[in-house]
């Protein structure tokens, strides 16, 4: 777009021209961001309002947990009500202290609230025996933490099948799930090798293989990407999505990577003990 002639010498004619046309560019492509950005949320919208629309799978009602401590009592969650849907994607997001941890042990079984309810295929948790509860985790929950857990003097294939020992599955058909799970997570060429021998983002993976192996219906990961670089993050992620869509796992992650929070199905953010 020319600049008209207003007293200015012939440089400065120039120097308006090219300011001028690269304003127009900054614009056009702000114009595009946003355009782009819109449909990303409607995007997100429209897959929220699809995954809550199927079956609930697990309902947590009035969930308040308090800690004593000495004679201070501190409450970490303040009466959190909140539905997971059979195989969506879940993210809990919230800064260090909100109670985002607590509520994912919760959800798996490893805490009970100090009072609400935890119902899951009509029975509240809460409620049940701490060998009940224990039954409850083997047969429906997969945990991934943030450190890896896997045992050093194991090699990885034993690592992957150690729940199966627990629940007393046959030794060939532990052998059979480990090749499967291997595959799935990309680690079928290191079953032979120890812990020590793998990457971070391998050590991880094969954290999660050992996760599914009794095909939990909810898998809860706390931080699983925390200590790993972006590329391996995103190898870990795209795991987790790959989970949900070929078995159908519900996935619930706690974590502080706005990556994972933009690609999973649902941001739950706890602050202070509640939702926002």
């Amino acid at each position: 777009m020319p600049v008209k002639d207003g007293g200015y010498s012939e440089a400065q004619k120039q120097a308006l021209t090219q300011y001028v046309k690269a304003f127009s560019s900054i614009t056009a492509a702000k114009k595009l961001l946003d355009t782009v950005y819109e449909s990303s949320l409607v995007a997100k919208r429209k897959t929220q309002t699809q995954t809550t629309s199927l079956p609930i799978l697990l309902s947590l009602k009035d969930i308040v947990k308090t800690y004593k401590i000495g004679r201070q009592k501190i409450e970490v969650l303040k009466g959190i009500t909140l539905d997971i849907h059979k195989g969506e994607f879940v993210a809990i997001t919230g800064s260090s202290g909100s109670g985002k941890s607590t509520l994912l042990q919760i959800i798996g079984g490893l805490e009970k609230p100090t009072s609400g309810e935890v119902i899951y295929d009509g029975q509240n948790l809460a409620k049940l025996s701490d060998k009940k509860l224990s039954v409850f985790r083997r047969n429906t929950i997969g945990f991934v933490f943030q450190f890896f857990y896997l045992q050093p003097f194991l090699r990885l294939s034993q690592n992957i099948e150690v729940p199966g020992m627990f629940a007393r599955t046959k030794r060939a058909d532990r052998r059979t799930r480990v090749n499967e799970l291997a595959e799935t997570v990309g680690l079928s060429d290191r079953l032979t090798h120890y812990p020590k021998e793998l990457s971070g983002g391998q050590t991880q993976r094969a954290a999660i293989a050992r996760a599914l192996f009794n095909q939990p219906v909810i898998l809860l990961a706390d931080e699983p990407t925390g200590n790993l670089d972006s590329v391996n993050s995103e190898a870990v992620l795209e795991v987790f999505e790959t989970i949900r869509r070929d078995y159908g796992t519900t996935v619930v992650i706690v974590t502080h990577d706005p990556a994972i929070a933009a690609r999973a199905d649902r941001e739950i953010v706890v602050k202070d003990g509640v939702l926002v």
